[in-house]
């Protein structure tokens, strides 16, 4: 670091577990870009104070994580098309104090599915797993890609079909309690985890009964910690293709290092970047 340093962060609360520092300092590092990134705890009540913040310092982009990313929107000069529809930004631009939010979680996701399992959406329904926070995003993700028809599973099933109904402008959606997940998985081309069941340290959890997978499925997991969740190694093992959340996470990571500088991301070595930093983390 210099004076010349520009400077970038995540702001969330907690924050202290994010892994977007190691990467992204490894992607400015890896172009040669004169950068530095760090994580930022930000309290409730704060969060107004700390995006003026981003114009009084002059960072160049910030990524946004839980909690923080609806009320964020309301700070913003701009929100990115997307982003609005989703009703979420993770992703922070600053053009000379000009704050624009956009979504990457959702194309993020997509771009990491396509490259890791060559599915095509187009015309196959798909079954999500959770309507919580990410659920919307990919959920508009798959829905852009063509998917025919997205049904939402959750425990509380007024949840699952207030969020269908949210997302009808966008995709053909249909909500559904966890107890029916049984009528629906054998339709579903892509079963996706939108939940936090499985996550560290709950390691033994898994959201929905894995027998009913089918061996012409993929099934995909937002959960990347840990890498495989016991819904995948299960999936795999009834001969589904699986999908580990870390590639999401790289991914959405790459779409922000990209709307910030305008070059294409090095995700090898920022995917190199956060394996590694697993590795050392479980010793």
């Amino acid at each position: 670091m210099d004076s010349h340093t520009i400077m970038y962060g995540v702001f969330g609360d907690p924050v202290r577990h994010s892994k977007s520092p190691v990467m992204l300092n490894r992607a400015f590092e890896e172009a040669g870009i004169n950068a530095a990134y760090a994580a930022f705890h930000i309290l409730p009540g704060r969060l107004k104070d700390a995006v003026a913040g981003i114009r009084a310092l002059q960072f160049r982009g910030v990524n946004v994580t839980i909690p923080h990313k609806l009320e964020v929107m309301e700070y913003l000069d701009e929100i990115d098309e997307d982003a609005r529809i989703i009703g979420a930004v993770n992703t922070i631009v600053n053009e000379d104090g000009k704050l624009t939010g956009f979504n990457t979680d959702g194309i993020g996701y997509v771009r990491s599915l396509k490259e890791e399992t060559g599915i095509q959406l187009k015309g196959r329904k798909v079954l999500m797993l959770g309507a919580g926070g990410a659920a919307r995003g990919v959920g508009y993700a798959l829905a852009k890609e063509g998917a025919e028809h997205i049904y939402i599973a959750n425990r509380t099933e007024s949840k699952a079909r207030e969020l269908a109904d949210s997302m009808s402008s966008f995709a053909s959606v249909s909500g559904l309690g966890l107890d029916e997940v049984g009528k629906v998985a054998s339709e579903a081309a892509l079963i996706v985890n939108n939940t936090s069941l499985g996550m560290h340290p709950n390691v033994n959890e898994v959201p929905m009964d894995t027998s009913l997978i089918g061996p012409d499925t993929v099934a995909s997991d937002l959960i990347y910690n840990p890498r495989i969740t016991r819904f995948l190694r299960e999936a795999k093992e009834r001969g589904a293709v699986i999908h580990s959340g870390l590639g999401m996470f790289i991914y959405q990571g790459a779409y922000a290092f990209e709307y910030w500088t305008g070059r294409p991301a090095p995700i090898a070595a920022m995917r190199e970047a956060v394996e590694r930093s697993f590795e050392e983390t479980s010793h």
